[in-house]
């Protein structure tokens, strides 16, 4: 199967309330249509993860995040530039509508512009946002590859083969308020 013959099918599967693996910067992800509450429930079940964490959404460009997150001032935005496209994902205060399921208990959304070319691809051809969450049972190790991802996921309704992109560690998380921390197995 071709690259292009891949994607529509990933895309095909996200439209229809499918979950699909997915390769990102560091490790592959999970990801769904975030405004579908049963494939976001079905996600959250698959991987094991409560709820009140909430989710992280990848996007190939700023304005897919727009939906999602509340204005942001020019300072912010030059700080956003900064480290996107790339691995850093920031937490930035969220619109009232997005769904629970994406916030967790928290007041803010985790977002990040990713540079990874095929996962870039993968959000311009669904026409927004994709969550993004490591491909994993909570508690175990991120996947790194295909066969992990089916291993631990099975019942994933599609997994796009790809190459991961290189970063070492998975993406550090940024608060709007400039602090800085990082987890090495959620990257949340």
């Amino acid at each position: 199967m071709t690259d292009t013959l891949r994607l529509r099918e990933a895309v095909k599967t996200l439209n229809a309330g499918g979950v699909i693996g997915y390769p990102t910067e560091a490790v592959f992800g999970v990801g769904c249509d975030p405004w579908d509450e049963e494939a976001l429930l079905r996600l959250l079940e698959l991987k094991q993860r409560p709820w009140h964490k909430g989710l992280i959404l990848i996007a190939s460009d700023f304005n897919q995040l727009q939906d999602f997150i509340k204005p942001v001032d020019a300072k912010l935005l030059a700080e956003l530039n900064k480290t996107w496209p790339g691995p850093v994902t920031w937490l930035l205060p969220v619109r009232e509508e997005v769904p629970m399921l994406l916030t967790g208990l928290h007041d803010t959304i985790a977002v990040r512009v990713t540079a990874h070319p095929q996962t870039r691809a993968l959000c311009e051809a669904f026409g927004g946002a994709i969550v993004s969450t490591s491909a994993n049972l909570n508690g175990l190790r991120p996947a790194m590859n295909v066969h992990q991802v089916r291993w631990q996921l099975p019942e994933l309704d599609y997994v796009l083969a790809g190459s991961l992109g290189g970063a070492k560690n998975q993406a550090k998380l940024e608060m709007h308020k400039q602090e800085k921390f990082y987890d090495e197995y959620t990257g949340y």
